[in-house]
């Protein structure tokens, strides 16, 4: 089993208001997603856009809440914007981070991404990186690993949907091209399961370089779908592609065995991007908060 002093458990705020898609979500206050992450059961969070971009302001309105920042997305253009633009902004990043007591970043290579264009997300379409822009990716993702690392900062990398590192072979290619000392793998079970590889496979494959879990689940009728009309991302995602575990297909009890027997320590965040007017994001907090708890006593 999971032990509870080495695994917390947060949420994102993705549930209730959605970055990349303003409009769901878009009436529900930081106030109100902060409140319902603590009754729900959880002790920490992500950043979402609704955030306060003060530490001196958001901090104490998650301590008030017993809420800590666990991680945050960082968009790394390496392959669009250059290695020095990267750098800079991930500083900046971690600057933020570190002054909110966070111990995780989460990077993901954004340059030539589709996740956010209208073009299917299960096409072709997605970026295929060539060997000089795998030579940067490493080098740059590398040098942001021992820039996190000097600041007491977990560098982990999000493997995602319509980018250039989606499938396990791209996931493969990235992590033996990494330094394991500085470079660790952002699991995500939802993504994997999108891709169409096996969450559980990855897991075993992967759990020396975890760095940082997302907890997803999928709604397989609803993949069927985006396949047959050539959904972009959002739009699956609108559709409902997401949800969180135990409400879709994923069976994590065999997961969370994994990451328990080779004593995995650090957050789980239950990361379940949906409309929050179609699934209400208290009642499905609970929900994966209750699913956990059965399945791993946390």
């Amino acid at each position: 089993m999971l032990k509870k002093d080495q695994v917390r458990l947060g949420i994102a705020p993705i549930g209730w208001t959605n970055d990349d898609l303003p409009e769901l979500g878009g009436e529900i206050s930081f106030e109100q997603c902060i409140s319902e992450m603590s009754e729900a059961g959880f002790v920490g969070c992500e950043v979402g856009n609704k955030y306060p971009k003060d530490p001196k302001v958001l901090k104490p309105a998650l301590d008030q809440k017993g809420l800590q920042i666990a991680n945050q997305w960082f968009s790394s253009l390496l392959t669009s914007e250059g290695y020095e633009v990267t750098i800079e902004n991930f500083k900046k990043q971690l600057e933020f981070l570190k002054a909110m007591g966070a111990t995780v970043i989460g990077a993901s290579e954004q340059g030539n991404s589709i996740q956010g264009k209208p073009v299917p997300i299960l096409s072709d379409q997605k970026p295929v990186f060539t060997e000089e822009q795998w030579e940067l990716i490493a080098k740059g993702c590398n040098d942001m690993g021992k820039i996190a690392k000097d600041e007491g900062i977990t560098f982990t990398y999000h493997h995602h949907m319509g980018t250039g590192i989606q499938f396990m072979d791209e996931v493969d290619r990235f992590l033996d091209m990494t330094d394991p000392e500085l470079v660790f793998l952002l699991y995500d079970t939802g993504h994997f399961a999108f891709c169409g590889e096996d969450p559980l496979a990855a897991v075993k494959r992967y759990v020396d370089r975890i760095g940082h879990v997302h907890l997803k689940d999928v709604r397989p009728e609803v993949l069927k779908k985006v396949k047959e009309e050539d959904m972009s991302f959002l739009d699956a995602v609108k559709a409902g592609a997401f949800t969180v575990p135990g409400d879709g297909s994923i069976d994590f009890k065999p997961i969370f065995d994994v990451l328990a027997e080779n004593n995995y320590h650090g957050w789980m965040i239950v990361e379940a991007e949906q409309d929050p007017a179609k699934a209400n994001p208290l009642e499905y907090a609970k929900k994966a908060r209750q699913y956990i708890k059965e399945n791993t006593g946390l």
